[in-house]
């Protein structure tokens, strides 16, 4: 019976009720008042907890080598030799403990140093580039130099923003449907009208004038164009020299985002303004409802804000993920991206701050919101499902499932349908306000990349994957 401390027989043996382990005495009680556990299992153990057992006393006799004076030397001088090769050893460790930390110390030192030398060629490099001037192709109005990571607008136009927000905001829980506006009835007799031939393969995005009759789109070859409905033919061709990404209408202006990373802005078929500076493609363009401001989206994970008076830049802000996807809201006091990252990211469009972040489910493909001021839609890439969000709550309050993957969403300027365009049909999400609830008055198997509003929401004008157009009207 041996101590589980010592490893010798005790002289006053003690046992453990929870182990059963044996110990010496005197050892476990000093153990116990200074761990109040057991040294073998870790367990909690106390005083109580010990049952003393008898045993006889033992005598364990002399070691023969301890039974003289010399020999007791002896021993002393062993013992005195082992601690004297630990203390040695235990310096030997400290040594080289001090050499590794001193190690660590200027690696650390070494990359501190590189980080800020990195981070001063960074800023030397965004000074350089700040004096880049932005030209070509007849673009006019763009050769001032570049301001970077100026997040707050300028006074002038941050009061336009204030003033498009409050006139806005005043007017649009009272302003009337417009006489003339297509209603639910309407809409469910929508049917494939007049199509055309694939005009520009490639084309991803379609914007239509406030008349409703001319569609603006642009193909992987660089070129766009401005179709009119009424008179199934191309007016304007338009050289954009890099393929197409987005597209929109600045009053009679047509406004194209491309793959260089460039703005092009073009009026009765003439480049009139070259704006932009993206490394890398202009995945997404938005109009600020006061006309004054246009903004631009990049796979550089960074957005842009041009004053349109002067086709300058006046702001840009570095996002945390590449951009997909751009909207302003409809009172124009916050602008929302969407990131590959499957994130919404909403900015104080004045200052260039972040105000909130919401996740979704996959990446952002579209969004779109209602002229309600509440209510924005969201399409995730691949997915079957728009989400319909609450800007108060910030959640989403509805799931649309609409039977195939979605690529492109818009409401009408009432606030009433929600056209959906995807590889796989084209359908409309319709929300009546009176009972609360939604329906789908139609649903057509045209495949889509996108979908635009015909004038007072009377026709669907989609972009085929092929790079044509097909009109849906009522019948």
């Amino acid at each position: 019976m041996l101590c589980a401390i010592s490893g010798e027989a005790p002289q006053a043996p003690v046992a453990s009720r929870k182990s059963g382990n044996v110990f010496e005495k005197r050892l476990i009680e000093a153990h116990i008042a200074e761990h109040q556990t057991d040294p073998v299992t870790g367990e909690d153990l106390t005083v109580d907890d010990l049952i003393e057992l008898k045993s006889p006393r033992i005598v364990t006799p002399r070691p023969p080598h301890l039974t003289s004076i010399p020999a007791l030397l002896t021993a002393f001088q062993t013992e005195w030799d082992a601690v004297v090769l630990e203390s040695f050893t235990l310096k030997q460790q400290l040594a080289q403990t001090r050499q590794e930390l001193a190690t660590a110390l200027y690696q650390n030192d070494a990359a501190t140093r590189v980080i800020a030398r990195l981070s001063q060629e960074r800023d030397d490099a965004r000074q350089a580039l700040s004096s880049v001037t932005v030209s070509g192709g007849g673009a006019v109005g763009n050769g001032d130099s570049m301001d970077v990571d100026g997040q707050a607008l300028p006074e002038e136009l941050a009061a336009k923003v204030d003033e498009c927000q409050q006139k806005l905001f005043s007017t649009r829980r009272k302003r009337p449907i417009p006489d003339g506006w297509a209603t639910g009835e309407t809409v469910e007799t929508f049917d494939v009208g007049a199509s055309t031939e694939p005009l520009y393969p490639g084309s991803s995005a379609i914007s239509v004038d406030q008349s409703g009759d001319l569609a603006l789109f642009g193909g992987a070859d660089g070129v766009a164009g401005v179709y009119s409905v009424s008179q199934q033919q191309l007016v304007h061709t338009l050289k954009t020299g890099s393929p197409v990404t987005d597209t929109l209408w600045w009053g009679s202006r047509a406004v194209i985002a491309t793959a260089s990373g460039t703005v092009k802005v073009f009026e009765n078929g003439d480049e009139t303004a070259q704006l932009g500076s993206h490394a890398g493609a202009a995945t997404a363009i938005a109009l600020h409802p006061s006309e004054a401001i246009l903004a631009s989206a990049g796979a550089d994970k960074r957005f842009i804000f041009y004053d349109l008076a002067s086709n300058k830049v006046v702001s840009q802000v570095y996002t945390e993920a590449e951009i997909s996807c751009c909207a302003f809201h409809v009172d124009g006091l916050l602008f929302f991206t969407g990131g590959v990252d499957g994130k919404i990211r909403i900015f104080d469009v004045k200052t260039g701050a972040n105000m909130a972040v919401l996740d979704t489910s996959g990446p952002v493909g579209s969004i779109s919101f209602s002229e309600n001021g509440t209510w924005f839609a969201v399409a995730g890439k691949g997915s079957s499902s728009v989400s319909v969000w609450d800007l108060r709550k910030q959640v989403p309050i509805k799931e649309l499932d609409v039977g195939g993957p979605v690529d492109s969403i818009h409401w009408d300027y009432t606030g009433q349908f929600l056209a959906t365009a995807g590889p796989g049909s084209i359908s409309v999400q319709q929300y009546t306000k009176s009972s609360k609830s939604w329906s789908e008055p139609v649903r057509k198997a045209v495949p889509a990349r996108d979908v635009a509003w015909g004038a007072d929401a009377s026709s669907l004008i989609a972009l085929t994957p092929e790079g044509g157009l097909t009109v849906l009207g009522a019948a």
